[in-house]
């Protein structure tokens, strides 16, 4: 079983940097399609998703989860939704996110 992320085109490239499988999507609607498509897959124990298409991804899913342990949803805040909550370096702020995701710091 395998690692993914679910988020927004523009976020999507600090994850591919890190090596981890990044499933793309543009709106809510595309996110939701695509995660459900995730799960049904049975390839991934762990599904990242970008709060900024899925506030709440378990209820968005929710049909699809039921009876499921697997995979695990981790909400987390996309690029786009910390620049509105007011933080200005984006690089710092990728650092960070892809090292809380994945564990490890990468640097170009």
């Amino acid at each position: 079983m395998k690692i993914a992320v679910l988020t927004d085109p523009d976020t999507a490239t600090g994850f591919r940097l890190g090596g981890l499988e990044v499933h793309p999507a543009a709106d809510a609607d595309e996110a939701k399609a695509r995660l459900a498509e995730m799960i049904e897959s049975n390839d991934f124990a762990l599904i990242a998703v970008d709060e900024g298409l899925l506030p709440e991804p378990y209820e968005a899913v929710e049909r699809v989860m039921r009876g499921r342990d697997l995979p695990v949803l981790l909400p987390f805040t996309s690029l786009a939704q910390a620049f509105a909550a007011g933080e200005e370096d984006a690089t710092e702020y990728m650092r960070r996110l892809v090292k809380s995701t994945i564990g490890y710091d990468i640097k170009l």
